[in-house]
């Protein structure tokens, strides 16, 4: 019988990729949700179980026989009574589950630059985890992606949604900061690869070949989608306004303070080689006739009852 892996949330995004690579070489997946009750886009080949944060022996028993975890849990920002210290708090009982149940590798999808001295709460979290991650006595590895682009993607996705349908763009501030946006398929490559070597302890950045300013960005997707759009520099309280005024519109958060201040401090770049060989030049031009088509909701995906409408 093939061995288990068990996926964190392989209905929704990073997740997804990461399972249909271990399914391709097959193995045994199960997946642990917030949403059980979604249908389940693998059909029989992957069987699932609840997150049961709060119950200590049942997700030990999930994770029960597993290889390898491939946690790719977080959240995006507060919603309800979700903040982000719950989402630390549950990413500790994973972590003890994990050990409990005898997981022998922990593979770990974090943030680039997270920092426990942060004044940014989402990379403060994310530090805060990968500290109690290499306290554990797991064997790990870490993997610290960018800003992710690909089908089912937020950011890239949403920018062109937009752009399809404004003259005019408000761009943050003065517009060069920098990002190098990796590809999800790179990433979760670099996931299971993560799980397979040796080099016990590793944190990896998945970053990719391109590197853009945030305006350069912007003007690389107008051109892909065909259409002229005039950019204006905007103060980012402005900016941030006019965001959730949209959010407002498509029932979403389309950009949190933190991601914006984040994004403007080059947080979401480093100055590493890249380890992912795919380029958005190139998946933009092969997909430029369906991305920001539609919106792509992140309360939609994570926290509506019903899964959202494809």
């Amino acid at each position: 019988m093939a061995e288990l892996d068990v996926v964190t949330g392989a209905f929704a995004y990073t997740g997804r990729y990461i399972t249909q690579r271990l399914l391709g070489a097959g193995r045994t997946v199960r997946t642990l949700t917030g949403h059980p009750e979604r249908p389940n886009p693998f059909g029989e080949r992957v069987t699932v179980a609840a997150f049961d944060f709060d119950d200590r022996e049942r997700l030990t028993g999930h994770l029960s026989g597993a290889t390898t975890l491939y946690n790719t849990y977080w959240v995006r920002f507060p919603h309800g009574d979700v903040t982000f210290a719950d989402a630390v708090r549950n990413t500790g009982a994973l972590i003890e589950a994990a050990r409990d149940a005898g997981v022998r590798r922990f593979v770990h999808v974090s943030i680039t630059n997270p920092s426990e001295d942060s004044r940014l709460e989402y990379f403060r979290g994310k530090a805060r985890i990968e500290a109690m991650i290499r306290a554990s006595g797991l064997s790990y590895a870490i993997v610290r992606p960018t800003v992710v682009f690909g089908k089912q993607d937020i950011l890239v996705n949403n920018l062109a949604y937009l752009l399809r349908r404004v003259p005019v763009f408000g761009v943050p501030g003065s517009g060069t900061y920098r990002l190098r946006p990796v590809s999800v398929e790179d990433l979760a490559d670099l996931c299971v690869r993560a799980a397979t070597e040796d080099d016990d302890g590793r944190t990896v950045d998945a970053v990719g070949p391109e590197t853009f300013t945030f305006e350069e960005l912007l003007r690389t997707i107008a051109r892909a989608v065909g259409r002229r759009v005039a950019f204006v520099h905007v103060p980012p309280t402005v900016a941030l306004v006019a965001a959730s005024a949209i959010g407002r519109l498509v029932g979403d958060v389309l950009v949190t303070k933190d991601e914006l201040e984040g994004l403007m401090a080059e947080l979401v770049t480093t100055d590493g080689p890249a380890t992912g060989s795919r380029r958005l030049t190139e998946w933009l031009q092969a997909n430029a006739a369906t991305v920001g088509t539609r919106y792509a909701s992140e309360v939609g995906r994570h926290y509506e009852r019903a899964a959202p409408t494809p």
